[in-house]
Protein backbone atom coordinates (compact mmCIF):
# COMPACT_ATOMS: atom_id res chain seq x y z
CA UNK A 1 0.00 0.00 0.00
CA UNK A 2 1.60 3.73 -1.59
CA UNK A 3 -0.39 5.40 1.10
CA UNK A 4 1.69 8.73 2.49
CA UNK A 5 -0.27 8.77 5.94
CA UNK A 6 -1.93 5.09 6.01
CA UNK A 7 -0.51 1.72 6.72
CA UNK A 8 -2.90 -1.61 5.93
CA UNK A 9 -4.49 -3.71 8.42
CA UNK A 10 -3.96 -7.49 7.10
CA UNK A 11 -5.09 -9.44 10.31
CA UNK A 12 -8.16 -11.32 10.70
CA UNK A 13 -7.96 -10.92 14.17
CA UNK A 14 -7.19 -6.29 13.57
CA UNK A 15 -10.53 -6.62 11.30
CA UNK A 16 -13.00 -8.16 14.12
CA UNK A 17 -11.35 -5.59 16.63
CA UNK A 18 -12.33 -2.90 14.24
CA UNK A 19 -15.99 -4.65 13.84
CA UNK A 20 -16.41 -5.26 17.38
CA UNK A 21 -15.17 -1.83 19.05
CA UNK A 22 -15.79 0.57 16.50
CA UNK A 23 -18.62 2.88 15.02
CA UNK A 24 -20.08 2.32 11.66
CA UNK A 25 -21.21 4.33 8.55
CA UNK A 26 -22.96 3.27 5.88
CA UNK A 27 -24.64 4.64 2.82
CA UNK A 28 -26.08 2.61 -0.33
CA UNK A 29 -22.71 1.25 -1.61
CA UNK A 30 -20.19 1.23 1.58
CA UNK A 31 -19.82 0.17 4.97
CA UNK A 32 -16.99 2.19 7.09
CA UNK A 33 -15.72 0.92 10.44
CA UNK A 34 -14.03 3.58 12.36
CA UNK A 35 -11.90 2.80 15.63
CA UNK A 36 -9.23 5.06 17.39
CA UNK A 37 -5.80 3.46 17.49
CA UNK A 38 -3.45 5.98 19.80
CA UNK A 39 -1.16 5.66 17.02
CA UNK A 40 0.23 8.27 14.72
CA UNK A 41 -0.88 6.48 11.52
CA UNK A 42 -3.80 5.29 10.43
CA UNK A 43 -4.82 1.74 8.74
CA UNK A 44 -7.08 1.02 6.68
CA UNK A 45 -8.47 -2.47 5.42
CA UNK A 46 -10.95 -2.90 2.75
CA UNK A 47 -13.19 -6.03 2.54
CA UNK A 48 -15.85 -7.09 -0.22
CA UNK A 49 -17.36 -10.28 0.16
CA UNK A 50 -18.59 -13.27 -1.44
CA UNK A 51 -22.06 -12.17 -2.03
CA UNK A 52 -20.93 -9.04 -4.29
CA UNK A 53 -19.34 -11.80 -6.91
CA UNK A 54 -16.64 -13.11 -8.77
CA UNK A 55 -13.34 -13.09 -7.69
CA UNK A 56 -12.71 -10.36 -10.70
CA UNK A 57 -15.47 -8.19 -9.35
CA UNK A 58 -14.20 -8.10 -6.05
CA UNK A 59 -10.45 -7.15 -6.94
CA UNK A 60 -12.05 -4.58 -9.56
CA UNK A 61 -14.71 -2.86 -6.33
CA UNK A 62 -11.24 -3.32 -3.81
CA UNK A 63 -9.31 -1.39 -6.57
CA UNK A 64 -12.04 1.57 -6.75
CA UNK A 65 -12.09 1.83 -3.03
CA UNK A 66 -8.73 1.76 -2.30
CA UNK A 67 -7.64 4.03 -4.95
CA UNK A 68 -10.55 6.99 -4.16
CA UNK A 69 -9.33 6.74 -0.74
CA UNK A 70 -5.87 6.80 -1.69
CA UNK A 71 -6.69 10.42 -3.75
CA UNK A 72 -9.50 11.88 -1.84
CA UNK A 73 -8.55 11.10 1.40
CA UNK A 74 -5.23 9.43 2.50
CA UNK A 75 -3.80 12.74 3.49
CA UNK A 76 -6.74 14.94 4.55
CA UNK A 77 -8.10 12.56 7.22
CA UNK A 78 -6.99 12.80 11.05
CA UNK A 79 -3.97 10.76 12.04
CA UNK A 80 -4.62 7.96 14.76
CA UNK A 81 -7.77 5.60 13.14
CA UNK A 82 -8.37 2.15 11.87
CA UNK A 83 -10.30 2.51 9.12
CA UNK A 84 -12.57 -0.52 7.55
CA UNK A 85 -14.19 -0.11 4.28
CA UNK A 86 -16.91 -3.07 3.52
CA UNK A 87 -18.38 -3.22 -0.08
CA UNK A 88 -22.18 -3.61 -0.08
CA UNK A 89 -23.82 -6.01 -2.63
CA UNK A 90 -25.31 -2.48 -4.69
CA UNK A 91 -21.12 -1.38 -5.38
CA UNK A 92 -21.25 -4.46 -7.73
CA UNK A 93 -22.84 -2.18 -10.16
CA UNK A 94 -21.21 0.83 -9.18
CA UNK A 95 -19.41 3.51 -11.57
CA UNK A 96 -15.95 4.57 -10.22
CA UNK A 97 -17.31 8.09 -9.55
CA UNK A 98 -20.42 6.51 -7.50
CA UNK A 99 -17.47 4.84 -5.44
CA UNK A 100 -15.63 8.06 -4.43
CA UNK A 101 -18.94 10.05 -3.66
CA UNK A 102 -19.83 7.26 -1.18
CA UNK A 103 -16.34 7.11 0.38
CA UNK A 104 -15.80 11.12 0.58
CA UNK A 105 -19.48 11.38 2.19
CA UNK A 106 -18.34 8.32 4.82
CA UNK A 107 -15.11 10.23 5.67
CA UNK A 108 -17.69 13.59 6.24
CA UNK A 109 -20.11 11.64 8.56
CA UNK A 110 -17.57 10.63 10.41
CA UNK A 111 -15.79 13.77 10.88
CA UNK A 112 -12.54 12.99 9.74
CA UNK A 113 -11.65 15.18 7.87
Amino acid sequence: MDFKNTKGIRKDSDFRKVYKHGKSFANKYLVMYILYNKSDFNRVGFSVSKKVGKATVRNKIRRRIRESFRLNCDEHIKNGYDLVFIARVASKDAEYEDIEKSVKTLIKKAKLS
